[in-house]
Protein backbone atom coordinates (compact mmCIF):
# COMPACT_ATOMS: atom_id res chain seq x y z
CA UNK A 1 0.00 0.00 0.00
CA UNK A 2 1.44 3.41 -0.64
CA UNK A 3 2.46 5.59 1.79
CA UNK A 4 -0.27 9.33 1.79
CA UNK A 5 1.56 12.15 1.74
CA UNK A 6 0.88 15.88 1.46
CA UNK A 7 0.05 17.09 -1.88
CA UNK A 8 0.61 20.59 -3.39
CA UNK A 9 -0.72 21.86 -6.73
CA UNK A 10 -0.53 25.47 -8.41
CA UNK A 11 -2.44 27.33 -10.75
CA UNK A 12 -2.49 30.96 -11.68
CA UNK A 13 -5.52 33.00 -10.89
CA UNK A 14 -7.39 35.45 -13.66
CA UNK A 15 -5.74 38.17 -14.58
CA UNK A 16 -5.72 40.84 -11.86
CA UNK A 17 -7.28 38.33 -9.50
CA UNK A 18 -10.86 38.51 -10.36
CA UNK A 19 -12.57 37.26 -13.56
CA UNK A 20 -15.59 39.85 -12.97
CA UNK A 21 -18.21 37.20 -14.58
CA UNK A 22 -17.78 35.35 -12.15
CA UNK A 23 -19.03 37.60 -9.80
CA UNK A 24 -22.63 38.39 -8.82
CA UNK A 25 -23.79 41.57 -8.50
CA UNK A 26 -23.57 41.92 -5.00
CA UNK A 27 -19.88 40.88 -5.24
CA UNK A 28 -19.07 43.40 -7.78
CA UNK A 29 -20.83 46.05 -6.07
CA UNK A 30 -18.69 45.29 -2.77
CA UNK A 31 -15.46 45.23 -5.10
CA UNK A 32 -16.24 48.87 -6.45
CA UNK A 33 -17.06 49.91 -3.21
CA UNK A 34 -13.79 48.58 -1.81
CA UNK A 35 -15.36 46.58 1.10
CA UNK A 36 -14.37 43.18 -0.41
CA UNK A 37 -11.75 41.70 -2.29
CA UNK A 38 -12.79 38.29 -4.29
CA UNK A 39 -10.39 36.35 -6.04
CA UNK A 40 -11.50 33.66 -8.39
CA UNK A 41 -10.23 31.57 -10.74
CA UNK A 42 -9.14 27.56 -11.51
CA UNK A 43 -8.86 25.68 -8.62
CA UNK A 44 -7.46 22.77 -9.96
CA UNK A 45 -7.63 20.67 -13.15
CA UNK A 46 -8.55 16.90 -13.55
CA UNK A 47 -7.43 14.11 -16.38
CA UNK A 48 -4.73 16.31 -17.29
CA UNK A 49 -0.77 16.43 -16.45
CA UNK A 50 0.11 19.53 -13.77
CA UNK A 51 2.99 21.02 -13.28
CA UNK A 52 4.80 18.45 -10.60
CA UNK A 53 3.67 15.61 -13.06
CA UNK A 54 0.76 14.50 -11.23
CA UNK A 55 -2.88 13.50 -12.57
CA UNK A 56 -5.98 14.13 -10.53
CA UNK A 57 -9.01 12.17 -12.11
CA UNK A 58 -12.00 13.88 -12.25
CA UNK A 59 -13.90 11.63 -9.95
CA UNK A 60 -11.98 12.31 -7.67
CA UNK A 61 -11.95 15.82 -7.70
CA UNK A 62 -15.68 15.77 -7.69
CA UNK A 63 -16.22 13.55 -5.08
CA UNK A 64 -13.52 16.22 -3.54
CA UNK A 65 -15.27 19.32 -3.98
CA UNK A 66 -18.54 17.84 -2.94
CA UNK A 67 -17.09 17.21 0.26
CA UNK A 68 -15.13 20.69 0.24
CA UNK A 69 -18.67 22.09 0.28
CA UNK A 70 -19.66 21.34 3.76
CA UNK A 71 -16.48 23.52 4.88
CA UNK A 72 -17.63 26.42 2.61
CA UNK A 73 -21.49 25.87 3.91
CA UNK A 74 -20.15 26.14 7.87
CA UNK A 75 -17.79 28.90 6.40
CA UNK A 76 -14.71 26.64 7.61
CA UNK A 77 -12.96 26.99 4.32
CA UNK A 78 -9.94 28.67 5.66
CA UNK A 79 -6.84 29.38 3.37
CA UNK A 80 -3.41 31.09 3.99
CA UNK A 81 -0.84 33.23 2.28
CA UNK A 82 1.90 31.17 1.11
CA UNK A 83 2.73 27.73 1.50
CA UNK A 84 2.88 26.05 4.90
CA UNK A 85 5.05 23.05 5.07
CA UNK A 86 2.27 21.34 7.25
CA UNK A 87 -0.86 19.71 6.57
CA UNK A 88 -2.83 21.46 9.61
CA UNK A 89 -4.76 24.77 9.05
CA UNK A 90 -3.21 27.81 11.16
CA UNK A 91 -5.63 30.20 11.72
CA UNK A 92 -3.26 33.03 12.94
CA UNK A 93 -1.41 32.63 9.50
CA UNK A 94 -4.85 32.27 7.56
CA UNK A 95 -6.07 35.39 4.93
CA UNK A 96 -8.76 34.04 3.04
CA UNK A 97 -12.27 32.41 3.46
CA UNK A 98 -13.16 29.88 -0.08
CA UNK A 99 -16.90 31.00 -0.53
CA UNK A 100 -17.61 29.10 -3.85
CA UNK A 101 -16.44 26.10 -5.78
CA UNK A 102 -18.03 24.36 -9.15
CA UNK A 103 -16.90 22.78 -12.46
CA UNK A 104 -16.52 23.83 -16.09
CA UNK A 105 -15.57 21.28 -17.90
CA UNK A 106 -12.32 19.22 -16.04
CA UNK A 107 -11.76 22.39 -14.10
CA UNK A 108 -12.34 22.87 -10.88
CA UNK A 109 -13.23 26.85 -10.62
CA UNK A 110 -13.28 28.48 -7.10
CA UNK A 111 -13.65 32.35 -5.87
CA UNK A 112 -12.34 33.29 -2.52
CA UNK A 113 -12.58 36.36 -0.31
CA UNK A 114 -10.12 38.07 1.22
CA UNK A 115 -9.84 38.42 5.33
CA UNK A 116 -9.50 41.28 7.49
CA UNK A 117 -6.59 39.48 9.29
CA UNK A 118 -3.25 40.75 9.23
CA UNK A 119 -2.76 37.77 6.17
CA UNK A 120 -5.75 38.91 4.72
CA UNK A 121 -4.25 42.53 4.41
CA UNK A 122 -1.10 41.31 2.65
CA UNK A 123 -2.89 39.76 0.50
CA UNK A 124 -5.38 42.40 -0.42
CA UNK A 125 -2.21 44.92 -0.72
CA UNK A 126 -0.95 42.99 -3.26
CA UNK A 127 -3.37 42.36 -5.56
CA UNK A 128 -4.13 46.35 -5.30
CA UNK A 129 -0.58 46.76 -6.37
CA UNK A 130 -1.25 44.50 -9.20
CA UNK A 131 0.85 41.52 -8.05
CA UNK A 132 -0.13 38.49 -9.98
CA UNK A 133 -1.11 35.76 -7.53
CA UNK A 134 -1.91 32.50 -7.64
CA UNK A 135 -3.65 29.30 -5.96
CA UNK A 136 -2.49 26.14 -4.46
CA UNK A 137 -4.23 22.93 -3.09
CA UNK A 138 -3.35 21.20 0.02
CA UNK A 139 -4.36 17.63 0.03
CA UNK A 140 -3.55 14.05 1.50
CA UNK A 141 -3.28 10.84 -0.55
CA UNK A 142 -0.78 8.63 -2.25
CA UNK A 143 0.22 8.40 -6.02
CA UNK A 144 1.09 5.86 -8.03
CA UNK A 145 3.32 5.48 -11.37
CA UNK A 146 2.06 4.41 -14.23
CA UNK A 147 2.90 4.75 -18.31
CA UNK A 148 5.30 7.33 -17.50
CA UNK A 149 2.42 9.36 -15.21
CA UNK A 150 2.00 9.93 -11.64
CA UNK A 151 -1.57 9.14 -10.65
CA UNK A 152 -3.45 10.46 -7.75
CA UNK A 153 -4.63 7.80 -5.85
CA UNK A 154 -8.36 7.48 -4.61
CA UNK A 155 -7.23 7.90 -1.11
CA UNK A 156 -6.72 11.74 -1.87
CA UNK A 157 -8.57 13.97 0.63
CA UNK A 158 -8.36 17.65 0.01
CA UNK A 159 -7.53 20.12 2.63
CA UNK A 160 -7.28 23.76 1.68
CA UNK A 161 -6.46 25.70 -0.79
CA UNK A 162 -3.54 28.67 -0.17
CA UNK A 163 -2.82 31.97 -1.84
CA UNK A 164 1.08 32.10 -3.61
CA UNK A 165 3.22 33.61 -5.96
CA UNK A 166 2.67 32.72 -9.31
CA UNK A 167 5.68 32.79 -11.63
CA UNK A 168 3.53 32.42 -14.66
CA UNK A 169 0.85 34.50 -16.03
CA UNK A 170 -1.55 31.68 -16.45
CA UNK A 171 -2.21 27.64 -16.30
CA UNK A 172 -0.44 24.96 -14.35
CA UNK A 173 2.60 26.02 -12.79
CA UNK A 174 5.18 24.43 -10.43
CA UNK A 175 6.79 25.50 -7.37
CA UNK A 176 10.61 25.81 -7.52
CA UNK A 177 11.12 23.71 -4.84
CA UNK A 178 7.72 21.86 -4.04
CA UNK A 179 8.09 19.66 -0.66
CA UNK A 180 6.07 16.43 -0.55
CA UNK A 181 5.88 15.72 2.86
CA UNK A 182 4.96 12.57 4.98
CA UNK A 183 1.52 13.46 6.71
CA UNK A 184 -0.43 10.30 7.96
CA UNK A 185 -0.18 11.29 11.55
CA UNK A 186 -1.94 14.65 11.03
CA UNK A 187 -4.78 13.09 9.55
CA UNK A 188 -6.88 13.68 12.99
CA UNK A 189 -6.06 17.07 13.52
CA UNK A 190 -7.26 17.89 9.75
CA UNK A 191 -10.69 16.32 9.55
CA UNK A 192 -13.43 16.63 12.31
CA UNK A 193 -15.81 12.94 13.21
CA UNK A 194 -18.26 15.17 11.62
CA UNK A 195 -16.39 15.68 8.48
CA UNK A 196 -15.36 11.38 8.15
CA UNK A 197 -19.06 10.95 8.81
CA UNK A 198 -19.89 13.41 5.86
CA UNK A 199 -17.52 11.48 3.45
CA UNK A 200 -18.59 8.41 4.72
CA UNK A 201 -22.23 9.52 3.94
CA UNK A 202 -20.95 11.34 0.72
CA UNK A 203 -19.27 7.76 -0.80
CA UNK A 204 -22.23 5.75 0.05
CA UNK A 205 -24.84 8.13 -1.60
CA UNK A 206 -22.16 7.55 -4.58
CA UNK A 207 -22.60 3.57 -4.94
Amino acid sequence: MNKQVLLQEYYALCEGGVCQDLLTEREKQEMRDGTALYLTGVMQRADAKNGNGRVYSLDILKREARNYMKLIKEKRALGELDHPESSVVNLQNCSHLVTDVWFEGNDMMGKIKALSTPSGEILKSLVKSGVQVGISSRGLGSVEQRGGHTYVQDDFQLICFDIVADPSTKGAFMKPSTTIKESKEFMNQIFTKADRINRILNSILEE
